[in-house]
């Protein structure tokens, strides 16, 4: 799950709130975002709080490691929660070092726990350092978020905050599902009763756009309903622009995707492809004011799995998202209508590796879903 990753200072925007001490700060994927992570790391007094789906303990990985084994080496309190699935192959070796510095590890959901039904995945990513800075947004620990030997980043997004909203959020980490507001943001945590309010926000949000719709989606699998809510948007007037994968990390994601093109583009969507790197954002930018940023992905998953969500409403910051979505917009490829005809053959095959990627999606959220509310 992971078009170009800028590899400059952060985004700039016409606000004071680019600072290192501004309340939110938009940062363009792990080459801007690692930095700032591992300098807070390397400050925290009190506590650091980790909570990744993805941690590779390899190149960048090994600076977090070291980090946060300074950190718990000094005194401070370290509590790092990798996914059992996300992490898979990683996560002993990371619970020997860091537990043997002092830190708290905990594997969420190892492997072993889907034969007692335990299926769902903790695909939050957070870091919460002393309760004055969180980093919340879609990046995990890896080299494929921040480009290597020239190649660019995987294409997201992260939010720095400060302030009374850290306060908050490091008081109800533990508490489940959680809505946190504090001037121009509010955090949601999905919890244990999974992400639909994630996605009625989401929603809430489409409903009431008047102009402009620019969303940013790695793994877009929407239900009908959503389709429908984008479509209607489009209908009444409102510029609704999906920049999704040209190139995918999952088997089928891109294909169930791309099922759903002709009945966009018939609704007066217009599509955007990213190729030039794997897209792995999750974002969504309403009339150029209301910023949505993080974890969740617009699929079946999503809606049983731990995810967050920020909502930012915040002149510099949105300026600052509107920058990087129109950037990579521009330097993506348009679909049309006549892009989509294709060959019988194409289009069973099409159609049959997209609706089977679709349906295993589905069915495999239905049977969390079932097993996690009993």
């Amino acid at each position: 799950m992971r078009p170009e990753s800028s590899q400059t200072a952060v985004l700039e925007a016409p606000s004071s709130q680019a600072g290192a001490g501004a309340p939110v700060t938009l940062l363009d994927g792990g080459a801007e975002a690692y930095p700032r992570m591992l300098a807070a790391i390397e400050s925290a007094t009190r506590r650091v709080h980790l909570e990744v789906y993805t941690f590779e303990r390899e190149g960048v990985g090994s600076s977090f490691l070291a980090a946060l084994t300074a950190a718990a080496q000094r005194g401070v309190e370290v509590k790092v929660i990798v996914d059992g699935w996300g992490s898979i192959g990683e996560s002993g070796a990371l619970q020997r070092t860091l537990r043997a510095a002092g830190a708290k590890v905990r594997v969420f959901n190892p492997l072993t726990s889907i034969f007692m039904g335990r299926a769902w995945r903790n695909h939050r990513k957070i870091l919460l350092v002393d309760e004055q800075v969180a980093f919340i947004g879609g990046i995990n620990i890896g080299d494929d978020y921040r480009g290597t030997d020239g190649e660019p980043g995987w294409a997201d997004l992260v939010l720095e905050l400060r302030g009374d909203i850290c306060r908050q959020l490091g008081a109800k980490l533990q508490a489940g599902r959680v809505e946190l507001a504090a001037g121009p943001v509010k955090v949601l945590l999905s919890g244990m009763g999974g992400g639909r309010r994630l996605r009625q926000r989401y929603l809430d949000a489409i409903a009431r756009a008047k102009t402009q719709v620019l969303l940013a989606h790695a793994y877009f699998m929407p239900d009908r309903g959503f389709m429908r809510a984008l479509n209607r948007a489009a209908k009444r007037g409102v510029s609704v622009q999906l920049l999704l994968a040209g190139r995918s990390d999952v088997p089928f994601a891109r294909a169930a995707t791309m099922r759903l093109y002709r009945y966009f583009l018939r609704g007066g969507v217009q599509i955007h492809e990213w190729t030039a790197s794997t897209l792995h954002a999750k974002a969504a930018l309403v009339d150029g004011k209301r910023l949505l940023v993080g974890s969740f992905n617009l699929d079946p998953l999503s809606l049983v799995n731990l995810e967050t969500l920020v909502e930012v409403e915040d002149d510099g910051v949105s300026a600052q998202a509107m920058a990087w979505l129109d950037k990579h917009l521009r330097a993506a490829r348009p679909i049309t209508l006549e892009n989509c005809q294709r060959t019988g053959l194409q289009a069973w095959l099409l159609d049959i590796l997209g609706l089977a990627g679709a349906r295993l999606s589905e069915a495999f959220a239905s049977f969390i879903g079932r097993r996690r509310y009993r």
